[in-house]
């Protein structure tokens, strides 16, 4: 994946665990995924190196936590 498409899916998911409901049950992993991923942006975009392994780990957790705040509403 090239930087300005990993810069992308980053501010994509980054919005999207924004509106995580704060009366969810994954509101408060939401808000730790998002810390982590914001951090890791501000490094790629200093120019600074990231771990591929702890980014590619934050990005699916990401969307595991979407995936799980979207199934608890369903219910």
């Amino acid at each position: 994946m090239q930087l300005t498409e990993q810069i992308q899916l980053i501010r994509l998911l980054l919005a999207r665990l924004e509106r995580v409901s704060v009366d969810s049950y994954w509101a408060h992993r939401a808000s730790g995924v998002r810390g982590a991923l914001l951090r890791a942006l501000e490094k790629i975009e200093a120019g600074q190196a990231v771990d591929e392994s702890v980014l590619r780990r934050l990005v699916d957790k990401g969307f595991q936590i979407l995936e799980q705040a979207a199934q608890e509403r369903i219910k």
